[in-house]
């Protein structure tokens, strides 16, 4: 039999870079916590012109004609014509966003650093993609376009939300409503999905996921407040986060406070080596 391999163990609660994992998890919320920050600062900063982006907005619609994927129109009249449709739209536009992307950033966490770190940072790069072209290419969304309705402002007096976007009762002023293209709706729903997919055991579980992205892509052009076209490039968008997450992944990138590895001599068989 030949030899047997050395056996490293160290501490469940350290992490090789040294931090308990108390300490981990609050930089994952401060992290987490500055991105929302920063998502909602680079909203503000964008131009709110409305006449360029109505231009855009008609833009995007003549580009969808020609490629035959414009579906706003009966998608958007479905959920006005009904009610509980439109009801269920639009508290799912305005809770689900985060909720969902928060608990299975939870969940991930709980799987261990190996599957937390790289969905996380898929979501960070696609996101910070999605935040400049907000800034860069302000967008009107269908309900500012003649013909369209605004399906949470129909709903607003059964919902928490005011006639500003999904922003709360009277805190409309603090979001940009030019910040349609693409759509992180429908980014982060794919990316809720891919997670799912990659790490979920259970079928009906990964079945569940992949509805949840369709179903915000159909709730985000149904409220009128994404062109379908927004919906493919914020997917596109987190596909491309991914991507880059992965690539990244592979690099090694040097943590000044992580511990140096001395480099192991040979171990007889048998023996343990304990950190």
């Amino acid at each position: 039999m030949g030899d047997a391999g050395a056996v490293t163990t160290a501490p469940a609660s350290v992490r090789e870079d040294g931090f308990p994992r108390w300490v981990r998890a609050i930089l994952e919320l401060v992290l987490i916590l500055g991105l929302w920050v920063l998502y909602s600062l680079a909203r503000l900063l964008a131009d709110t012109s409305m006449g360029p982006a109505l231009d855009r907005a008609n833009e995007l619609l003549h580009v969808e004609r020609l490629i035959g994927i414009h579906w706003e129109t009966p998608i958007n009249q479905l959920f006005t014509d009904h009610r509980v449709v439109g009801l269920i739209g639009s508290y799912w536009y305005a809770s689900l966003h985060y909720v969902v992307t928060i608990g299975v950033l939870a969940w991930l966490w709980r799987l261990g650093a190996d599957r937390y770190g790289p969905a996380r940072r898929a979501l960070v790069i696609s996101t910070l993609l999605g935040l400049l072209m907000y800034i860069s290419m302000p967008t009107a969304p269908p309900r500012f376009i003649t013909g369209y309705v605004d399906v949470l402002s129909l709903h607003a007096a059964d919902g928490w939300w005011g006639a500003d976007a999904s922003a709360p009762r009277g805190l409309g002023g603090l979001t940009n409503e030019l910040a349609a293209f693409p759509s992180l709706h429908a980014g982060w729903a794919l990316w809720v999905a891919l997670a799912i997919q990659l790490y979920a055991t259970r079928k009906w579980v990964r079945v569940v996921g992949w509805v949840y992205a369709i179903g915000t892509a159909v709730v985000i052009i149904g409220t009128g407040n994404h062109w379908v076209i927004d919906a493919l490039v914020g997917w596109l968008v987190v596909l491309l986060g991914w991507v880059a997450a992965t690539a990244i992944g592979r690099i090694p990138i040097p943590v000044p406070w992580a511990k140096r590895r001395s480099s192991a001599k040979p171990v007889r068989a048998g023996t343990a080596v304990v950190e």
